[in-house]
């Protein structure tokens, strides 16, 4: 999603997909937390990166997160 470039550094592009359940980011993160912030609080489990896209289906209450590097 950010390219393969960050700056003038060449950076590895991750592609591992994570379901992320709805009710235990309420839990975790409180029912006020602006949905908007939530890409900016994740990191990637594979490949450590924060720099993650938040996809939301209509799948049974999950989001989706993919990392960008």
């Amino acid at each position: 999603a950010f390219g393969k470039r960050d700056g003038m550094k060449s950076i590895r592009e991750c592609i591992d997909n994570q379901q992320l359940d709805l009710r235990s980011l309420m839990w975790t993160r409180g029912a006020e937390f602006p949905i908007d912030m939530l890409a900016s609080r994740l990191k990637c489990p594979s490949c450590g990166s924060r720099r993650v896209l938040v996809v939301f289906g209509p799948r049974g209450g999950t989001a989706t997160m993919m990392a960008g590097e």
